[in-house]
């Protein structure tokens, strides 16, 4: 068998990856091709909620990939049938167009905003209003979208009609909305941005803004959704409701699958020919999606991810009061926490790999912690313990 060193000259070098080749997960944990063990607190970006190698999610993809794993969307698929009319129960959509990710889940929410904004209010209505420090995706339009300009470089000129405005800040939302705006695009936690929440009055501001326009209020749950918060999207803890949702990651637990949700009137303007994904809502994908859905649902799970939540911030504060000097922030919701260091920290990521420990570095300060929503008490201290020896 080649070498993994060998094959590595075969991948187009896009990623800066740790020097780990894993070839094997359970639970929270996975393990490297020398053996080696690692506490995985990245769950593959916010990926894995339920572990690595989910029994229940592992028994349905390869019982569906007996059965049927293709056909397209030129027909029905009983799986995906169910996995739509599992969501729409458990949120505020009536319809669900599903996809293969992240990106391609804000692409067909951009489609639907610029033909809801045709229709309803012209031509000239196809502005979406986006935040600074965001992130949405790495297609053309969703790098244009995502309000962080390192993401855009090389690739210009921009895809027009995307604004962008600080984030939480209601006078800069105001100034930039009007009769163009087609939809106001967010994160209720902007994720790659650094864990930074979106407050409630923005929120607020936004709905009204939206609803005053006719545009949409579009939120991208792609990372902050599907329990990661303690419920089972993140804008049940906010007090406004979107029009248009955007899912993927933890969706699947690892198996490729994204989902744009939406109430009946909005989804409409979407008919037959407008918008499609050859693989999206093949029946394998929801087979795992379906499973995921049904444990996040099961009573008491997404209670205990609160407290878990819960439980990792007291410990994440409990640190920064010990090095005040070097931290200057602690923040989060649930099971998704960042700790911002005052200071560039471009090492410690590597020195918690060798010690045993998978976490996310972004901009070079801000340490962020998306464990398997199934972690354990004593897994989340032995963590606490490497980040404190580590810094």
């Amino acid at each position: 068998m080649q070498t993994a060193q060998f094959l590595k000259s075969s991948v187009a070098n896009t990623y800066s990856r740790f020097p780990v080749t894993l070839v094997r997960g359970k639970g929270c944990k996975v393990w490297d091709d020398n053996g080696k063990e690692y506490l995985d607190f990245a769950a593959g970006i916010a990926v894995c909620s339920l572990g690595h190698c989910h029994p229940a999610v592992t028994e349905a993809i390869t019982q569906q990939a007996r059965t049927l794993v293709h056909v397209s969307n030129l027909y029905w698929s009983i799986p995906q049938l169910e996995v739509a009319h599992m969501l729409a129960e458990n949120s505020f959509a009536d319809r669900a167009f599903f996809c293969n990710s992240g990106a391609e889940s804000i692409e067909g929410a951009l489609k639907l905003a610029r033909r809801y904004g045709h229709q309803n209010r012209g031509p000239d209505c196809y502005e979406v209003i986006c935040l600074e420090g965001s992130f949405h995706g790495r297609t053309l339009a969703t790098i244009a979208a995502t309000g962080q300009p390192v993401f855009q470089q090389g690739f210009e000129p921009m895809p027009s009609g995307f604004i962008h405005v600080p984030l939480n800040s209601i006078n800069a939302l105001r100034l930039a909305a009007g009769p163009r705006t087609a939809a106001i695009l967010l994160e209720p936690i902007q994720g790659e941005g650094g864990v930074r929440p979106v407050s409630n009055e923005f929120l607020l501001a936004a709905r009204e803004i939206c609803d005053r326009l006719g545009a949409l209020l579009i939120f991208d749950e792609v990372q902050a959704g599907m329990g990661r918060t303690g419920t089972l999207f993140a804008y049940e803890q906010t007090p406004v409701v979107p029009d248009v949702m955007c899912l993927a990651k933890a969706l699947g637990n690892g198996f490729p699958i994204g989902v744009m949700l939406a109430e009946e009137e909005m989804m409409s303007h979407l008919p037959p020919g407008s918008h499609a994904s050859t693989f999206g809502g093949n029946p394998v994908a929801c087979a795992a999606a379906k499973v995921v859905i049904e444990i996040l649902t099961s009573p008491g799970f997404l209670d205990t991810v609160k407290e878990k939540g819960a439980y990792l911030k007291a410990g994440l504060e409990s640190l920064s009061g010990r090095h005040s000097e070097a931290i200057l922030e602690v923040r989060g919701r649930g099971l998704i926490q960042a700790v911002e260091f005052r200071n560039p920290v471009p090492e410690l990521a590597g020195r918690l790999v060798k010690k045993g420990f998978l976490v996310l570095v972004s901009q070079e300060k801000i340490l962020r912690l998306v464990p398997p929503l199934i972690v354990t008490k004593t897994e989340i201290d032995d963590m606490l313990n490497a980040i404190e020896s580590s810094i």
